[in-house]
């Protein structure tokens, strides 16, 4: 872009073509006033606040929409200027209600701040009473339009950010105002309660509803989200150290910029619940405290746990040990977790909640790819060239990602979208497959062997960086494509015309639950990885393969080793050197047992096997399938201790309860689905005599080594940095991304024989069909809860949404049931039931419902079988074989 000179106030500056006055001022430091700007939103020009001067032709125009030109001598504050600013302001403050010292916006209103500066306190004008509906129907927003200065501001971030359109201009003049189709309230419209509008909102016309406080918090700090995978970083206010209100931090480079979700704008009030756990808590007397548990010190609870599991570990040997790490803990907890486990305790038991969510899957191409390529931006998905979205429901998993899914359809990239249901993505999809139930993998092997045959695959890359490419094509030709029609139920054609759109495109691939939990998994990453390698869309821009990890630590959690097979930095237990290696670093001898993971650590409960289990920041008993057997399970454990933040359903069987501390009230750093390393320091203390994790896990290593604790975060980091290079850069000040080691460089070329290595095509047995169980359970998300809903079910602002988590069927099933909206049926399984209302939608053909998470204890887990899904042929935790009955 050509450059150009101008002056501005005085000041000569350069400035490229098309960029606007405002814009050029901003790059020089010189503020103009605005109310309608933001920088992630098109200039509207709707406030005219923003009115410069040219001195050359005397004219005066707004500033956001009007492009620099050479030579241009600008005006930001002249007389002229100023005059018609203050005209502005007070005409706007004679419509606006004077009740600024009861508006929650309080000291953060622009229009009050702009009125400040420019020395407005009357307007000397008639007042222009503008009575408005004032609305509070729902839990999460009070629209009070009346004193709505029509910035465009909430309509433009939900048409160009969020992508949803719930909101739009309506009526003329006076009467002007932002309003939803028929002006029903935001409850009733296709709002997501994103908040996006209120954190963009100038004034008081749109505020977070809040019951126990109102007005500007004490004190406003940065943090990271603690809900879902995107990481997306905060403005926390808090009064009374009490976190009162959420924001988006509107940080330059952050994942979310000016956007959230609802659990992340609205959910965090949990963090003021009444089950916080303020205490150590002892089992002593099953009549005394809370289901028996008494409070005790941290002294006596902390060393009652070290001699128990001496003790336990001296009787019965180390493997009759567990520990369950957490995802929604810190990089340095969970370091220091699986450290405890396997460098004091000597076992290897040792998992987290990713188990749950399919993480383990993930690691074929991890494995195939040496580690290479694991950070995949998010905001490259918008300059994506092609985008498959599989088994994923994003906008209600992980939403703020899906806002750069459907801005990238917007501006035209081929979005491709396979799903069973009809989901909200689809309607932003440029093609939708719809293949039947746990088919995919058949269905993605058809993909590449179309795309072979066709000639459209991208060989000078295969020749370049990949090995195998001949028997894999061997294999792909002996693929019957009318059989995986007959399986799918999408025939040649439909196959043909997915591959011409995709044709001489790098391709990006979204892979959800629907994958990552579905029978067979492995083999159908790995089919993905294979397409990605015949279409060269990994290790390139445009290109890649991003898995929608559920919680906000899962990728850091299983980077610092608690998995039972893998050391921190994801390296394999089972490789000797790399065991060695860890031994040196720790000076401890470590077991070569592989460990127990999530579903085992249960079975050999059952067994009596396991006689100790250490849970950290996981509700099993509410994210596990069969909910009554883990029960049992558990109840036969001699030994469990539970450090969590919630009194809970697990908390409830423990012998002893240690209090953590929230995201919010600890320092740490939490890793991103996209390879962001994000460090954050406290906002408020943690309630009562709670601690942060790190800190309870360190006093409680040094009392079973009888050594020094390390006593400083800061000591842990160093430690992590040294000891796992892809978080070399770890630090307690800025963000940083994983670094990654490969001999692999796509950029320079591989070695002549290629870098990596196609993986053999596998195929499927079609599922027989089950006539006592005549329907399909499809299990998955809904945007208010994330994963189980320990955290979500006790916001008060979420429970004021409807808490049936109502079924949805098709209108084909409910004519066949006889039940209407709202009615309510039992869902039996071959391995429990549950009963709740149902809804009547469209996503969804006939035979199958869709179960959403979260609700109701999480009973929905309760229809799974809890099975090691990670071993061939063993049950998926995505669908089920179900029966209905009306109530």
């Amino acid at each position: 872009m050509e450059t150009i000179a101008l002056t501005i106030d005085g000041k000569k500056i350069s400035s490229h073509t098309g960029t606007s006055i405002f814009e050029a001022a901003r790059q020089s430091g010189i503020i103009i006033p605005n109310l309608c700007y933001h920088p992630e939103l098109k200039p509207f020009g709707a406030c005219r606040m923003c009115l410069v001067e040219d001195e050359n032709t005397g004219r005066l125009m707004a500033s956001c929409v009007t492009p620099v030109e050479p030579d241009m001598v600008v005006q930001t504050a002249s007389k002229r200027v100023v005059k018609h600013r203050q005209n502005i302001v007070r005409l706007m403050i004679a419509e606006h209600p004077e009740s600024c010292i009861v508006c929650s916006k309080g000291n953060r209103c622009r229009l009050r701040w702009i009125a400040a500066q420019l020395g407005i306190g009357e307007t000397n004008l008639y007042h222009m009473p503008n009575y408005k509906p004032y609305e509070e129907a729902n839990p999460f927003i009070i629209r009070d339009l009346s004193k709505c200065i029509l910035c465009g501001k909430c309509i433009r971030a939900d048409h160009e950010l969020v992508v949803v359109g719930a909101i739009d201009y309506s009526h003329r003049g006076f009467q002007s105002r932002p309003a939803t189709v028929h002006e029903t309230g935001l409850e009733g419209s296709s709002c997501t309660f994103c908040g996006t509008c209120v954190s963009m909102c100038p004034t008081g016309a749109l505020s977070t509803k809040n019951t126990y406080y109102v007005g500007t918090p004490e004190h406003e700090t940065n943090s990271i989200c603690g809900f879902c995978s995107v990481g997306c970083s905060l403005a926390v206010g808090t009064s009374s150290e009490k976190v009162i209100e959420v924001n988006p931090a509107h940080l330059p480079g952050s994942v979310n910029g000016a956007t959230l979700c609802v659990r992340g704008h609205f959910a965090h009030d949990f963090l003021n619940s009444r089950q916080r756990l303020i205490t150590p808590l002892i089992r002593k007397n099953e009549t005394q405290g809370q289901n028996g548990l008494v409070p005790v010190e941290w002294g006596e609870a902390l060393e009652l746990v070290a001699n128990r599991l001496i003790h336990i570990r001296t009787k019965y040997g180390p493997q009759s040990i567990a520990f369950l790490g957490s995802t929604k803990c810190t990089n340095e907890e969970n370091y220091l977790f699986q450290k405890l486990a396997r460098a004091s305790i000597g076992t290897n038991n040792v998992d987290n909640g990713g188990y749950c969510s399919g993480q383990k899957n993930t690691h074929v191409i991890f494995d195939n790819m040496g580690g290479a390529y694991r950070t995949s931006r998010i905001a490259d998905l918008e300059n994506a060239e092609a985008i498959v979205v599989l088994g994923a429901d994003p906008c209600h998993s992980v939403p703020v990602f899906s806002y750069y899914l459907k801005r990238a359809a917007k501006q035209g990239t081929p979005l491709i979208v396979v799903d069973p249901r009809h989901t909200e993505l689809v309607d932003f999809a440029s093609m939708w497959l719809r293949p039947k139930l746990n088919t995919d993998l058949e269905l993605i092997n058809a993909l590449a062997a179309v795309l072979h045959d066709e000639k459209w695959h991208d060989l000078a890359y295969i020749d370049k960086f990949t090995k195998g490419f001949r028997d894999f094509r061997k294999s792909l030709k002996m693929l019957d494509l009318g059989r995986v029609s007959r399986l799918t139920g999408i025939d040649r054609n439909g196959l043909t015309e997915v591959v011409e759109s995709l044709k001489d495109k790098k391709i990006v691939f979204v892979v959800g639950r629907g994958i990552l939990l579905q029978k067979n998994a492995m083999q159908i990453v790995g089919a993905i990885y294979n397409l990605s390698l015949l279409t060269g869309s990994i290790g390139v821009k445009g290109g890649g393969v991003y898995f929608l990890a559920k919680e906000n630590n899962q990728i850091g959690a299983f980077d610092m080793g608690t998995f039972p097979d893998m050391l921190p930095g994801r390296q394999t237990l089972g490789d000797e050197n790399n065991r060695k290696n860890w031994e040196r670093k720790w000076n401890v001898s470590l077991s070569r047992n592989p460990g127990l993971n999530m579903v085992r650590m249960v079975e050999a409960a059952e067994r009596g096997k396991l006689k100790a289990l250490y849970v950290m920041g996981e509700n099993i008993l509410r994210s596990l399938p069969q909910t009554e057997r883990v029960r049992q399970a558990l109840s036969k454990v001699d030994f469990l201790v539970v450090q969590d933040i919630l009194y809970n359903e697990t908390t409830q069987l423990a012998h002893v309860v240690l209090p953590g501390a929230a995201f919010s009230e600890k320092q740490g750093s939490f890793t991103n689905l996209e390879g962001r390393i994000q460090p954050f320091d406290p906002v408020t203390r943690p309630p009562g005599k709670a601690k942060p994790d790190w800190e309870i896990i360190d006093i409680l290593q040094a009392k079973l080594e009888q050594t020094e604790a390390y006593g400083d975060l800061e000591k842990i980091r160093m430690e992590i940095r040294q000891h796992v290079p892809a978080y070399a850069s770890l630090n307690g000040k800025r963000q940083t991304w994983i670094q990654e080691r490969s001999e692999m460089d796509f950029s320079n070329g591989a070695d002549s024989e290629g870098s990596v290595k196609f993986i053999p095509v596998a195929s499927i047995k079609p599922e027989s069909n089950d006539s006592d169980y005549p329907m399909s359970a499809i299990i998955g998300s809904m945007r208010y809860h994330l994963g189980s809903g320990t955290r979500s079910a006790v916001s008060k602002r979420i429970q004021g949404v409807d808490q049936e988590g109502r079924l949805e069927i098709s209108y084909q099933d409910s004519i066949t049931l006889k039940v209407k909206d709202g009615d309510k049926v039992t869902v039996t399984s071959r391995c429990g039931s549950l009963t709740r209302g149902v809804r009547i939608g469209k996503s969804l053909s006939a035979g199958h419902i869709f179960v959403p998470l979260g609700f109701n204890g999480n009973d929905a887990m309760n229809l799974l079988a809890l099975s090691d899904y990670t071993e061939p042929d063993t049950p998926g935790w995505n669908t089920c074989r179900v029966k209905v009955k009306r109530v």
